[in-house]
C-alpha cells in the first residue's frame, strides 16, 4: 500500500513539474541557485582562512554537501504541509486527512513525497558532498559509508521529529501556532552549516538538546572527519530522543483534538 501510495504521488509530482517547459525551466534554475547560495558564504569565510577552526576548507564544504543532503532529502520526502504539520492542523486539512480510508501515518508518510520538485536541490547537494569526499582525497571503507548513511537518515529524522513536537502545539492553539513548524524548521535550517566549535559550553549544549541543530550537521560530520572520535551512534540516539518526544506530544494533540475538531471551519464549510 505504501509504495503504490509513493507511486501515485511521484507520478502526480512528474506531471506538475512538466506541465509547462518554463515553468520547469525557472524551478530547476532557481532551486539550484538558491541551495548554492544558502552555503556559499561559509564557504567563502572557509576558503579566504583556509577552514574555520580545526576544520580545513574540504571539510566545511564536507559539511555543507551533508547539510544540503539533509534539506533536500526532507523536502523530498516530506512536502505539501507535511513537514510543516503545524499548517495542516491549524488550517483544519489535518480533517481532509483523518476523513481518508488509510492510517494517519501513511497519509502523512506517502501525501509529501515529491520526487522531482525536490530533485535538484538535492542533486546539488549530492555534487557538493562528491566534490568534497574527492578533495578530502581519503580511503573510505565500508563501514564509514554504513555510517554516512545511517547518521544521515538520524539527521533527517532529528529535524522531522523537531518540527513534528512544536507543531503539536497547533492542536491547541491552531490560528497562533498555524506556522511554527516551519518557525523551527528556518530556525534548524539557518544553522545548519555553521560549524559551532566555538560556541561556549552552556550555548553548545542548547544546540545539541533544546535546539538540536548541532544535529543537522555538525556533530555527525565532526565524527565522520575524524575531527572527534568516531562514535557514530550520538545523533541516532539524538534522533530517537526527538522522535519518542514529538510522538508523546502529536499524540496526546491528537486526543484533545479528537475533543475539540477544527476550529477553523465554520458551519457552511469555509475557512475561518
Amino acid at each position: 500500500m505504501v509504495i503504490a501510495r509513493l507511486r501515485v504521488q511521484a507520478y502526480l509530482d512528474f506531471m506538475f513539474m512538466t506541465r509547462d517547459a518554463r515553468f520547469f525551466l525557472i524551478n530547476v534554475v532557481s532551486d539550484i541557485v538558491l541551495n548554492l547560495a544558502g552555503v556559499a558564504a561559509v564557504f567563502l569565510l572557509a576558503e579566504r582562512f583556509h577552514g574555520i577552526g580545526a576544520w580545513s576548507r574540504d571539510q566545511v564544504l564536507f559539511m555543507l554537501g551533508y547539510a544540503a543532503l539533509v534539506r533536500g532529502l526532507l523536502d523530498a520526502g516530506f512536502g505539501y504541509n507535511v513537514l510543516a504539520v503545524s499548517r495542516r492542523i491549524g488550517r483544519g486539512q489535518l480533517d481532509h486527512t483523518l476523513v481518508q480510508p488509510q492510517p494517519l501515518w501513511t497519509a502523512l508518510l506517502t501525501e509529501g513525497f515529491m520526487p522531482f520538485s525536490a530533485l535538484w536541490p538535492l542533486l546539488a547537494g549530492v555534487g557538493i558532498t562528491v566534490w568534497a569526499i574527492l578533495n578530502l582525497d581519503a580511503t573510505l571503507p565500508f563501514g564509514w559509508w554504513l555510517a554516512f548513511a545511517g547518521n544521515l537518515l538520524a539527521s533527517c529524522t532529528v529535524v522531522l521529529g523537531f518540527a513534528y513536537l512544536w507543531g503539536s502545539l497547533a492542536f491547541w492553539a491552531p490560528v497562533a501556532a498555524e506556522e511554527i513548524s516551519s518557525r523551527a524548521l528556518d530556525f534548524m535550517y539557518r544553522l545548519k552549516s555553521f560549524p559551532l566549535d566555538g560556541l561556549s559550553a552552556f550555548a553548545l549544549a542548547g544546540m545539541l538538546t533544546a535546539l538540536p541543530v548541532g544535529f543537522v550537521a555538525w556533530y555527525p560530520c565532526r565524527q565522520l572527519l575524524g575531527i572527534a572520535p568516531p562514535d557514530f551512534w550520538h545523533t541516532p540516539l539524538a534522533a530517537l530522543g526527538v522522535s519518542l518526544a514529538a510522538l508523546i506530544a502529536f499524540r496526546k494533540g491528537l486526543k484533545h483534538y479528537a475533543g475539540t475538531g477544527s476550529q477553523r471551519y465554520v458551519g457552511w464549510g469555509h475557512r475561518g
